[in-house]
């Protein structure tokens, strides 16, 4: 019997990917989408789900168990970008990503886990990024979101363990999807203190994305984990460089690692 998987946000970019590539491999794949009629030809079977309504994410983990019997691994990977200076971020938009990125992520685990505990097994994977392992100018709600997610993940494993379930973290770095176009962008202000560094490190961002990883790369990793009979509690796919800055993150002095950070970012 193959296996059941339950993808959040995989109507398009890296969820879909991931989604295609276990459909190829075997897996029985749910996807979900806010709007599903919206969305043309996909080769995932799609249910409404919108993480930020609990009620939403409640109903679209009853659905697919009742049409699958099981849901034997969850990958919450719908998620959206936020740039900008924190002091000119709208807070009802550091709400709404904190609700996506957070919030969303914590109501689909606390929905799925009664499924797993009575079936004694199951994986969560959470996707965040590499951007939650550091503060990043300019990216810093983000950053924050992912990183928290990051934490949840490694505590709620322990939590879990002696069910049968595991919970584990995928960080991807910068990969070809329009995750840019998504992202909600705080205006760059004429005359604002942050005019200059702000707008030269947005065309910056938005270029690492476009130049960015294949999305196979993290299907790849991701069916590698799902085959992982014990996994770890974080990995990390990306560039080397973007993997290997959390190293550097880890070894050197803050003002160092900050100093670093700030000629990337021309600041």
């Amino acid at each position: 019997m193959s296996k059941v998987v339950f993808i959040t946000g995989a109507s398009s970019g890296i969820g879909k990917a991931i989604g295609e590539y276990l459909l190829d491999k075997g897996f029985t794949v749910y996807g979900t989408s806010r709007n599903p009629k919206n969305i043309i030809n996909s080769r995932i079977e799609l249910v409404a789900l919108d993480v930020r309504n609990v009620e939403s994410v409640k109903n679209a983990i009853k659905e697919v168990i009742t049409k699958a019997g099981r849901i034997d691994v969850v990958i919450n990977n719908a998620g959206v970008g936020i740039t900008g200076p924190l002091e000119e971020i709208p807070t009802e938009e550091i709400k709404n990503n904190f609700e996506t990125n957070l919030f969303g992520p914590i109501e689909v685990m606390k929905a799925v886990l009664p499924q797993m505990r009575l079936q004694k097994s199951g994986l969560i994977i959470n996707i965040t990024s590499i951007a939650g392992y550091m503060g990043l100018p300019f990216r810093s709600v983000y950053s924050a979101s992912k990183g928290a997610l990051e934490l949840i993940t490694e505590a709620m494993n322990m939590e879990v363990k002696s069910f049968g379930i595991h919970i584990t973290n995928v960080a991807p770095g910068d990969f070809a999807t329009n995750i840019a176009a998504g992202r909600y962008h705080a205006p760059v202000i004429k005359g604002s203190a942050y005019e200059k560094t702000y707008g030269n490190t947005l065309d910056m961002m938005d270029s690492h994305v476009d130049s960015g990883s294949n999305p196979n790369e993290m299907a790849e990793a991701i069916y590698k984990v799902i085959n992982t009979s014990n996994p770890k509690i974080h990995y990390k796919v990306g560039a080397f460089m973007q993997k290997f800055s959390i190293v550097l993150k880890r070894v050197l002095p803050d003002t160092i690692y900050e100093k670093l950070l700030m000629n990337h970012y021309k600041l």
